[in-house]
C-alpha cells in the first residue's frame, strides 16, 4: 500500500513526466545531448565525436572501453574518440552517456543522505550491464551492446527516486518507507522516464518487467537476459538492504545452471565482467 508521504513524492514526479514538455533530472543532461544526437539519420562519427569529445569524462570512458579486453580483444591500442566510436559503435556511446550520468549524480551533494544505497545501485547497475553483455554473447542471438545497455539502464527509476527524496525529509529518515517506495515503482519510474526520453517500446517493457516473476527454461529474448543478469548479480552485488525490504531470489535460476555450469560461465566471463566494469565505472 503507498503511504500518504510515497504519494507526495510520485505525484510530484507524474506532473513532471505526463507533460508535453518534460523537464529532465539534470544528471541526464548529457544522456538526453547524445540521444538527440543519435536519433539524426544523417549523424556521422565525426560530428558525435566532437559531441562526445565536449564531455572530457565521456570521452575518457568511451576510450577506455574501446580498450576493454570484451572489446577489444586484439589489445591494439585505440587513443582517439572517432576510432574508439568507430570500435565499439554508437549503442555502446549511449550506453557510456548514461554511466557518466548516472556516475554524476552519485557524487552530487544532494545524494550524500543516500550515498551507501546508491553506491550498491551503482555498483549493481554496472554488474548487471556486464552479465548481460555476456550472457547475449555467449547463448542468444540478443545484441551484446543492447543488452549491455539495457542492463545499465534496468534500474534508472531507482537511481531517479532517490534524486527526488532528496527534497522530503521524512523519506530520508525513514528506511523502511523508502525502500518500500523504491522496490514498488523504480520499474514503473524508469519505464515513465525512459518513455519520456523516446526510447524504443521494446526496451521499456524490459526494464518494466525485470523483477516480474516467471519461469525462464531457456535464455533467448532481452528480457530472458537481462531477468538472469539481474538474479544472478543480486546475491552479491544487490541494493536492497534485508533489514528494510526482501531482496531479489536467485534460487528459481536452477533451472538454468546447475552449480558447476554457473562457476563455469562466470570463471569464463571474469575478464569480460571485470573489463566493463572498470570501463563504465570511475
Amino acid at each position: 500500500m503507498t503511504s500518504q508521504l510515497s504519494y507526495r513524492i510520485l505525484e510530484d514526479i507524474a506532473r513532471d513526466l505526463s507533460g508535453n514538455e518534460v523537464t529532465f533530472p539534470t544528471f541526464l543532461d548529457i544522456t538526453f545531448e547524445v540521444r538527440t544526437a543519435l536519433n539524426k539519420p544523417d549523424l556521422s562519427i565525426d560530428s558525435l565525436a566532437r559531441l562526445v569529445s565536449s564531455e572530457p569524462l565521456m570521452s575518457t570512458r568511451i576510450i577506455r572501453l574501446a580498450n576493454s579486453v570484451a572489446l577489444n580483444p586484439s589489445g591494439r591500442p585505440i587513443i582517439d574518440v572517432n576510432t574508439a566510436i568507430s570500435r565499439i559503435g554508437t549503442q555502446a556511446v549511449r550506453t557510456v552517456s548514461f554511466a557518466v550520468a548516472m556516475e554524476q549524480l552519485l557524487k552530487s551533494r544532494n545524494m550524500v543522505p543516500f550515498a551507501a544505497l546508491s553506491r550498491r545501485l551503482w555498483e549493481h547497475s554496472m554488474h548487471v550491464a556486464a552479465l548481460c553483455r555476456v550472457l547475449a554473447r555467449r547463448m542468444t542471438r540478443v545484441p551484446p551492446d543492447e543488452a549491455m545497455f539495457v542492463g545499465l539502464i534496468h534500474d534508472l527509476g531507482a537511481f531517479y527516486l532517490l534524486s527526488r527524496a532528496v527534497n522530503f525529509p521524512e523519506l530520508v529518515a525513514d528506511q523502511v518507507e523508502l525502500y518500500g517506495l523504491l522496490v514498488q515503482w523504480h520499474d514503473h519510474i524508469g519505464h515513465a522516464l525512459l518513455a519520456a526520453m523516446a526510447l524504443p517500446e521494446e526496451i521499456l517493457t524490459v526494464v518494466q518487467e525485470h523483477e516480474t516473476e516467471r519461469s525462464v527454461a531457456t535464455i533467448r529474448t532481452l528480457a530472458d537476459v537481462l531477468y538472469v543478469a539481474n538474479r544472478l548479480a543480486s546475491p552479491e552485488h544487490g541494493w536492497r538492504d534485508p533489514a528494510f525490504c526482501e531482496t531479489v531470489d536467485a534460487t528459481g535460476l536452477a533451472q538454468l545452471f546447475d552449480s558447476a555450469a554457473l562457476d563455469e560461465l562466470l570463471a569464463e566471463s571474469a575478464d569480460d565482467l571485470a573489463s566493463l566494469h572498470s570501463a563504465l565505472s570511475g
